[in-house]
């Protein structure tokens, strides 16, 4: 297929560009749904539905264990992640190191 772009004008370009765009669309929606007919069909053949192999929803998020405990309240712990507690902030602003609030 050969077709001449310099002689198209920006709104013939740009039309092509929409149809172009529909077709690719209209091409994954196609081939989403076989991909999904077949999944189906290969659950059932296993004596599965959809449902029971894929659960609906989020998936529980993974617990992080804690790395770094407060000194003087052990109940006190973080993993390491995301904001840093007050203890912590704190204990770095006294020029102390985070290394030793590690747990041992």
């Amino acid at each position: 297929m050969n077709i001449d772009f310099e002689s198209m004008s920006l709104k013939e370009l740009r039309d092509l560009q929409k149809a172009v765009g529909r077709q690719i669309d209209g091409f994954e929606a196609k081939k989403k749904e076989q991909a999904m007919a077949a999944i189906q069909q290969a659950a059932e053949e296993h004596g599965f539905s959809l449902k029971e192999l894929f659960v609906e929803g989020k998936a529980a998020k993974a617990t992080v264990a804690a790395k770094y405990a407060n000194p003087e309240n052990s109940s006190e712990t973080w993993t390491g992640r995301g904001r840093q507690p007050r203890w912590v902030k704190g204990h770095l602003d006294a020029g102390g190191s985070v290394d030793d609030l590690l747990i041992k």
